[in-house]
Order: C-alpha cells, then structure tokens, then sequence
C-alpha cells in the first residue's frame, strides 16, 4: 500500500503521513456514500442548509489551529489568518439561494396538465482539491453538493493532507453523517481506476491542465460528468485613464499573494506606453517591500512556494527569460535559499516568444509589456491557451465592457483582481478548463434535470 507524505517547505519537516486507501476499501467506502445519500436527499433542504452551516461553523471555531497548520503545509504566512472568510462567505450564499434555485421549474399547468422541471441530486459527487487554497476550494463544490442531497467523496492534494482531515471532522462534528461525506487518501493509479469504474455521478477537479486530462481519460466512455478548473495565465490590462496607484497596488498583490499560487492571480500585465514607465517603477518598489521569509513569522508578508520543484520550475522561467533579454528588476532576498524561498520578480522587456509570458508559472513572478491601445492590449491578453480571469483597468465603464467582450475568458474584473465571487460562476475557457462552480450555474453542474409531464384526467 502506498504511503503518502505531506513535506513542509519551511524546512523539509514531514507534516502528516497517510496510507492510501486500496481499491477494494475505496470501493466500499463509496458504495456506503451512495447507500448513505439516500436518505440524505430525503431530508428536507431546510435541514441539509442548517447542517452544511454548522459544518462550516464548526470549522471556523478551529481556524486558530488551521492557520499555522497551513503555514507549515504550503507557506502561507500566518499574517494572513488562513481562508475561513472567504469559505464562511461562499458557503453562506449557496445556502441563501439554494431554496430559489433548487425549486421546480413550472413550465404550465392547466385543468388536463401539470408540467415542470426537477433538479435531482447526482448522487454521489467526488471532489478532488488542490493544495494552493484548500479550503475555499474544496469549499466550492462540497458545501452546495451537500446542500443539493449529494454524497461527497473528497480526495485532497498531498500539500495539503491535513485539510482533508480537519473538513471531514469538522462537518462530522455538525451531524452530517459520516459515510455521507467521507474523506480519502489515494494515489493516482487508484483514483483513475476508481472513476473509470464508474463508481462517481460527478467529479469536480482542481488542478493542473494535465490532471485535468487524466481525469476525462479516466472518466471517458463512463458519461460520468467532469467539471474541471485548470491552469491560468490571467493577464491584467491598465488603460490610459486607469487610477495608477490602485492598479499597481492590486496588480502587484494579485501577481505576489501566496507566493504567486493563485489560480486567477495575475501573471502578465500589460499597460498603456503614458503610463508604463511609471507603473514598472511602482510596481519594483512595491515587490521590493516584500519580506521573504518563515511564514509563522508575523512580520513575514512571502512564504516559501509549497515546494521545492515548483521553485524551480519559476526560477527557470526566470533563468530563461533574462537570458533571452528580458530584464529582472528584483535583487536576491537574504532569504532565497535556492530552494522553496525564492525572491518575487518583476520582469520587463519580455516577449510571447518567453516561456513565462506564456506558461502558467504559478509562482511570485510577472512580466509586464508596454501597449499601444485596447487593440493591441486585446491581441495580447488573448495569445494565451488559457482563460480563467482578466483584470480591466480604466474610469471608463462602456470601455471597460466593450473591452471585456473581445477578451477570452471566464472573469472580467474592472478595477479589481484576484477575487472569487460566489454569485458569479466560476468557469474558464480554452486549456483552463470547463465547467461553472458556485452562483445558481454551480448548483445546476451538481444536479441533473428531471421532466414531470402529468395528465390530470385519463380520457
């Protein structure tokens, strides 16, 4: 049986250890879930909403614990105080709407007939969570899954071992029932072997452009249902009228923040030539306040990336960058150890033709280009074989709107980046993925249509 090890980035300390689960206790721990969701869905909404709330109450009342936990699964530093908003937030309006958007359909109704549309739960829902925010987004998928009349079967990254354990404790705790809402540890042999077996009703998955991949191969010829979020390259755009100090300050956080691991964090960003020399010199004396360093450090602002090959992979991007021309701005930090710790960079005089103009990098690096025009800035942020998020900045609404309309992707943000807004789907376009989580769209992914044609008189 495989042993799975959560290594800390901090100093290379094993956090938690795990044995994967074989196929055949998998399997009877996702058959019990199935038995399980019955009588789940047969509980009234009312009663799933107040129990999937104090799941997430329950975890809240442990954020103490969870943040330094966090800081020493993936590097986040404790300043930050870990992702309870942010799932308190997104849990609580899907709760608030699932009454309205579970509701029957009603497509007519006379003295011969009744006609309306049902949304039924799958049955059983499998989430595969990623370790960069793994609570908010394992969140995403659970909390409305549940409140649907799903089972839930959560399978978290290796990062992140431990926020498997403390969701599944947490929402035990509340009085959802155990085998309803189960967490497990499996290698990937297993898991594809699991869903090529057809054991899931849906799979929800959160992670690179190639696990997505191996997920439908998985699933393929099974006609299970496959949402998936992918990789990004989301680009900012700072127009001639943009408010210069708010687009570096929320650029530059959206690029650094969690070391640069965010799925919609900003890795290119591209500026209007009146404003470009300005905007680069901002931005460099921003990056440069950064305090790299421990993460259980209060005044620490960077952690170490989540692990040492994923720094690499960005000081490679780098590496290959400034000897094709482009220009690093940022000196080495006394912390960069060559390993996990590695120093954010701005980089200009970058081309489409650098790897890290157009590779995700998903780490605390960003390139920024000099533009003509809305033109020019749209032909760029559009040579991306990705699409999760685009972040507009100008005063100009219609502008920003019309601009909006030529860009592809999932998200436009104006004036803002980085942000998950759960009344909004989230969704991507191209290689970042398909499929539409939270808002009513996330709630229809996690429910299937059923039509009742009802003939009142027989005649």
């Amino acid at each position: 049986m495989a042993e799975i090890s959560c290594i800390s980035p901090i100093d290379g300390a094993v956090v938690a250890v795990r044995q994967a689960m074989d196929a055949a206790a998998a399997t009877a721990t996702i058959k019990a879930a199935r038995a399980a969701q019955t009588a789940w869905a047969a509980r009234p909404l009312d009663e799933r909403i107040a129990l999937v709330n104090a799941g997430v109450k329950a975890l809240g009342a442990a954020n103490d614990e969870i943040v330094p936990e966090l800081a020493r699964m993936m590097g986040r530093p404790v300043r930050y105080g870990g992702e309870f908003g942010g799932v308190e937030e997104r849990a609580s309006h899907m709760a608030s709407i699932a009454a309205a958007t579970l509701a029957d359909i009603e497509v007519g109704e006379d003295a011969s007939f009744r006609r309306f549309i049902r949304r039924l739960p799958h049955g059983v829902v499998f989430v595969v969570a990623p370790w960069n925010y793994p609570y908010l987004t394992a969140i995403n998928t659970i909390a409305p899954a549940l409140i649907a009349g799903n089972a839930v079967v959560l399978k978290h990254a290796t990062q992140t071992l431990l926020a498997g354990d403390r969701l599944a404790a947490a929402f035990h705790s509340a009085g959802v029932p155990e085998q309803l809402f189960v967490n497990i540890c499996l290698d990937h042999e297993t898991t594809a072997a699991l869903i090529a077996d057809g054991l899931f009703d849906f799979i929800n998955f959160t992670g690179s452009v190639g696990g997505g991949r191996a997920m439908e191969r998985a699933a393929a010829g099974t006609f299970t249902g496959v949402g998936t979020e992918l990789g990004g390259k989301d680009p900012g755009y700072v127009m001639d009228d943009a408010d210069l100090d708010a687009a570096v300050a929320t650029l530059v956080d959206a690029a650094m923040f969690n070391s640069g691991q965010c799925c919609c964090g900003i890795e290119r960003i591209y500026v209007h030539e009146s404003l470009y020399d300005d905007f680069v010199a901002r931005a460099v004396a921003t990056v440069n306040d950064y305090r790299l360093g421990n993460p259980l450090d209060s005044d620490t602002t960077m952690g170490p990336m989540a692990h040492v090959r994923f720094a690499a992979h960005v000081r490679h991007q780098i590496d290959e960058a400034v000897a094709a021309g482009a220009v690093a701005h940022i000196a080495r930090m006394a912390a960069d150890d060559d390993g996990a710790y590695l120093t954010p960079q701005v980089l200009t005089n970058v081309t489409h033709a650098m790897d890290v103009m157009r590779e995700e990098s998903f780490g605390p690096v960003v390139g920024i280009m000099k533009v003509r025009d809305d033109d020019e800035a749209v032909a760029m942020m559009n040579d991306s074989h990705y699409g999760l998020t685009a972040s507009l900045w100008t005063g100009d609404l219609d502008r920003a709107e019309a601009v909006g309309n030529r860009v592809e992707t999932g998200t436009v943000f104006l004036n803002r980046a980085d942000y998950l807004d759960p009344g909004l789907c989230w969704t991507g376009v191209k290689d970042t993925g398909r499929g539409g989580g939270l808002s009513v769209i996330g709630y229809h992914n996690l429910t299937r249509p059923k039509s009742y044609h009802l003939k009142k008189v027989i005649s």
